[in-house]
């Protein structure tokens, strides 16, 4: 999976993000269980998922804020 820049996820919907960040949560699950049976090749995978996983919550905040901003 390549890595996700923070630009590309602002063209994202809300429902998007949370697809993405289930499947993220899914991808660094994996990663450590292959870290917790000594099968895992690329450990900076999981550093970047965890940015990933980051970038996609800031966003959601982000959208969550200018939408409760725009109600009020």
């Amino acid at each position: 999976m390549a890595k996700t820049t923070f630009e590309t996820l602002k063209d994202l919907t809300p429902q998007e993000l949370g697809a993405k960040g289930r499947e993220l949560r899914q991808e660094l699950f994996h990663l450590r269980i292959q870290q917790a049976t000594a099968r895992l090749e690329k450990s900076h995978r999981m550093r970047q998922i965890r940015k990933e996983i980051a970038h996609c919550e800031t966003r959601l905040s982000q959208l969550r804020l200018a939408h409760k901003a725009k109600n009020v």
